[in-house]
């Protein structure tokens, strides 16, 4: 758990002076965002995680309980110092800065901690880890998991962090990289030449910008990763797996339904995304079972972007609790694309509610709109 302070100028700022605008506290950290979005479309996250009983802190616990949720799984202590983010936006929402003070989940999130809780991983749909933690707790964390035989999802947090994906990989499901954090993974798995950052503007399409990941992407796959759920802010996302992408089949062996809203939303994804139209077409039944493939999903267009922090969690969010609710892995993806949708718009990490409807809009047209970009023998 993270306390962000948002400071956004109302002008362009100059350097070695103040600007006016609007300084906000906002409940942060990826794995929060994540866990609250996802309780928000009806699956109810355990938190394993750390948290100070100082100012920052009690913010975030205050926040914590009153949505209901479990606070078993949270490590408190005075001796704790509550991780901190300031980020510093542009006048466009874009952030332009940021300082981060979040040594404290590596100091007190541990391995001894997190084993505590080995039954209630086991009794996950899916278990989500962000690269915020330790190498011993993240790998205490993946091996866990692929004992009890729980999927799991890594999310990159940041270029740096990213590379801490070399000493788990092989445990890893599903990962969620933005186009830097994959290169740098790629980087940090592969003994080869490093691989360049990309080159884009605005007019890059999906196939050219496919063609400058592709070496990177098949290298996380050929590392362990099931699922690379590559996130293009606009442009949507890649969808790649090696071998044959059965995207019916990828995830948990337990679903949560037991929420009124996870049912619906179950329900409605279902009625409106039908798998079998769409996997039909693919004939992935006739795919080789060791050729790579790769979906591209599109953005959907929001009324007015606010603010972008909370795209990327709220996508992997919707997701993994689509997955959970027992959706397919496509149609999981097209409610994240949703799920983002709905953070753009609003100044906070996370919305503070969604509407079902939308969602099961939004997520149609991304589902609808997916196309295969790639899916011949090698790459």
């Amino acid at each position: 758990m993270v306390l962000d302070i948002h400071a956004t100028p109302s002008i362009p700022p100059n350097p070695r002076t103040t600007a006016p605008g609007k300084v906000q506290y906002a409940a942060g950290g990826v794995a929060r965002n994540i866990a609250e979005c996802v309780s928000k479309l009806g699956t109810k996250p355990y938190m394993i995680s750390a948290l100070g009983l100082d100012m920052p802190g009690n913010l975030l616990l205050e926040y914590w309980k009153s949505a209901g949720l479990s606070l078993e799984g949270i490590r408190m202590s005075h001796e704790i110092e509550t991780p901190v983010v300031c980020i510093v936006f542009d006048t466009e929402g874009e952030p332009s800065a940021g300082v981060a003070s979040v040594e404290s989940l590596e100091r007190f999130l541990t391995p001894e901690w997190i084993v505590q809780f080995k039954r209630n991983i086991a009794s996950a749909p899916i278990m989500m880890v962000d690269a915020n933690l330790s190498l011993p707790a993240l790998k205490m964390s993946c091996q866990l998991a692929t004992e009890v035989g729980t999927p799991v999802w890594f999310e990159p947090v940041s270029v740096a962090k990213s590379k801490r994906i070399a000493s788990v990989a092989k445990y890893v499901t599903f990962a969620s990289p933005n186009e830097d954090e994959l290169i740098s993974m790629a980087n940090s798995l592969s003994n080869k030449q490093k691989l360049p950052t990309i080159t884009k503007n605005n007019n890059t399409t999906i196939s050219s910008l496919f063609q400058q990941l592709k070496p990177a992407i098949w290298v996380l796959l050929e590392n362990g990763i099931k699922v690379v759920v590559l996130t293009l802010g606009s442009k949507g996302v890649l969808l790649c797996s090696k071998g044959r992408f059965n995207y019916k089949h990828i995830g948990p062996k337990r679903n949560d339904r037991s929420h009124e809203i996870g049912r619906r939303l179950y329900d409605t994804i279902s009625q409106l995304c039908p798998s079998e139209r769409f996997f039909s077409a693919l004939r992935l039944g006739e795919r080789s079972g060791i050729s790579p493939y790769v979906v591209h999903l599109p953005a959907v267009e929001c009324a007015s972007a606010v603010r972008l922090t909370g795209a990327g969690d709220c996508l992997v969010g919707g997701a993994v609790a689509s997955i959970s609710a027992g959706l397919d892995v496509m149609q999981s993806v097209a409610v994240g694309i949703a799920a983002a949708k709905g953070a753009v718009e609003v100044e906070t990490n996370v919305p503070n509610g969604y509407n079902l409807d939308q969602i099961a809009a939004d997520a149609r047209s991304a589902y609808l709109g997916a196309k295969v970009v790639f899916c011949e023998s090698t790459l």
